[in-house]
């Protein structure tokens, strides 16, 4: 082994491509057909516009950005995705997939036995964690037809997009001061026997809340009702238990007893869109998976992924970047988790200078790597404002002092639960939130706290 150092995707493309092009030079050279030819310049010319075009976009890859759930593939992730895209494998069979579909086996394995789940689990890859959420939800209806969905009001729109997708009835639980779902208001929804599955957010995309999944499974089952736990965006988490807060980590650890569990390698597992995953602990869910095809599947008695899905074609290439990735990275706390650890630390830090600032204050702690806050202000019409101003004026300036942030619209009495009482002139105002899911947010937390103050200030003064 080598020394470890950092590796872009210039680096490792030429052995992505020209192995692929070796490969395919076994089976024979072949002419391109003249309708697929191009004129070299007009190509160079498209690209040139291509990234001129795409220079209209925030800067997603870089720390100074902390405002959606954005951060860039790993290169070993695109130089392999790359490589596996020159062949164009989709996982819907083992006839178009060879390859890939066993590197698909073997990451799935390593997400079931990230949560603990049994051997004999069932599940697959999926383009993204919202298709991921509506196979789960589905299996819970042809369970319990007629039932309704119970989910966090401040779980992801998904489950109520997709309650409408599946015509199932869907109910906001109300959420307590830290942002988790109200086990008193659960308990009352599920004493209507309406409920045939609970949804638990581990983490909400808002505020980052772990709902209290440890005492939701109890409470479900005491109803007859299935637990689904939407971890897209907290699930690696899983790998630093140790490291959060003890309750945290407390229903991290409880994923195991779930039916079902979703996560998005997509977003801090380092892979490109879209990489979603779905997890069943059960496999007479099977039963519901009604599939024939008279022309896919011929090369092979085993199960494909076609037959086990609601998705049909998917990309090879996305198995392929977690399968390489997971070989650098592994599911361990050395691995991956030294990359997960550092946002957390990061957004621990922040929490702090916050809590200590003069002109910014917590609205809450954050119990992954996202953080929210608010201007030291007196009314809910001027923390609009203020907050608004704070978020244009940080990225409005030359590209190497911008700062990206986000907002997130909260209510007085969100505001009064977490103790901060603003006069009640609107009914709702925005405040900060920042993503810290990159680990080089880490060590630059001192000068964006800085900044952030800094905008602040004068974000106060151009609106008062």
């Amino acid at each position: 082994m080598g020394h470890k150092r950092a590796v872009t995707l210039e680096e490792l493309l030429p052995q992505a491509i020209q192995g692929i092009q070796t490969l395919k030079d076994t089976y024979g050279q072949w002419e391109v057909h003249p309708s697929q030819h191009v004129d070299p310049d007009q190509v160079e010319g498209v690209l040139a516009e291509l990234v001129e075009r795409l220079d209209d976009n925030f800067p997603y890859f870089h720390p100074q950005y902390a405002g959606q759930m954005l951060k860039p593939p790993h290169p070993v992730a695109m130089a392999a995705y790359i490589a596996t895209m020159q062949l164009n494998p989709n996982n819907h069979s083992i006839d178009a997939s060879r390859a890939t579909t066993a590197m698909e086996h073997e990451v799935l394995d390593q997400l079931a036995a990230m949560f603990d789940y049994p051997v004999d689990y069932m599940g697959h890859l999926t383009w993204s964690g919202t298709t991921a959420n509506l196979e789960a939800l589905w299996v819970s209806r042809e369970i319990a037809p007629g039932s309704a969905i119970a989910h966090s009001a401040d779980a992801h729109y998904t489950h109520a997009r997709m309650g409408e997708v599946l015509g199932m009835p869907t109910v906001g639980i109300p959420t307590e001061a830290d942002g988790r779902m109200s086990l008193d208001a659960l308990e009352r929804e599920l004493a209507t026997g309406r409920i045939g599955v609970v949804v638990a957010t581990l983490g909400t995309t808002g505020l980052g809340a772990v709902d209290p999944l440890a005492d939701i499974i109890p409470l479900a089952r005491a109803h007859g009702a299935r637990v689904h736990v939407d971890t897209a965006y907290g699930g690696f988490f899983s790998i630093i238990a140790d490291e959060l807060e003890p309750e945290t980590a407390r229903h991290f650890r409880a994923i195991k007893d779930a039916d079902s569990v979703v996560v998005d390698p997509h977003k801090h597992g380092l892979q490109p869109y879209g990489c979603g995953a779905v997890l069943f602990t059960d496999q007479s869910i099977l039963r519901f998976y009604h599939h024939e095809s008279p022309y896919t599947y011929f090369a092979s008695t085993e199960r494909h992924f076609g037959e086990i899905q609601l998705e049909c074609s998917r990309a090879g290439a996305s198995a392929a970047a977690l399968w390489a990735t997971l070989k650098v990275f592994p599911l361990t706390k050395q691995g991956l988790g030294g990359i997960v650890l550092p946002g957390y630390r990061a957004a621990q830090t922040w929490h702090g200078l916050i809590a200590e600032s003069d002109i910014l204050q917590p609205y809450q702690r954050p119990e992954l790597d996202i953080i929210t806050y608010l201007p030291r202000v007196t009314s809910m019409s001027e923390l609009d404002r203020v907050s608004h101003a704070i978020f244009e004026f940080a990225a409005d300036t030359t590209r190497p002092q911008q700062t990206h942030l986000a907002t997130y619209v909260v209510t007085p009495a969100q505001l009064r639960a977490r103790g901060i009482h603003l006069e009640e002139d609107a009914e709702r105002g925005r405040i900060m939130r920042s993503v810290l899911m990159k680990p080089e947010h880490e060590p630059l937390i001192p000068e964006m706290h800085h900044h952030v103050s800094m905008w602040s200030r004068r974000a106060y003064e151009a609106t008062h």
